[in-house]
């Protein structure tokens, strides 16, 4: 496909001095920057392992169900609290 693109005078110079360089096009150095640009922008980053520092043993307090957000947060916030005020 035929296109149009502006590209810094400096970077063509260099793009053309490699094309000369490695015995090809400027056309096919550009298609392999870009691929590699391309597949470097889907690799994903390995996940950083995370330590959660606990304390006590037995998990949660008894009625605390992690999966109801919004309980949670209305019981750290005294909401539901029998022995509130």
């Amino acid at each position: 496909m035929r296109t149009t693109i502006n590209l810094p005078d400096e970077l063509i110079q260099r793009a053309k001095k490699a094309a000369l360089e490695a015995g090809t096009t400027l056309t096919e150095i550009i298609a392999n920057a870009l691929r590699e640009a391309l597949l470097r922008g889907r690799r994903k980053q390995p996940r950083r392992k995370i330590k959660l520092t606990t304390y006590g043993e037995g998990g949660t307090f008894p009625g605390i169900d992690l999966d109801d957000t919004s309980a949670v947060l209305d019981l750290m916030d005294g909401i539901n609290d029998p022995h509130r005020r």
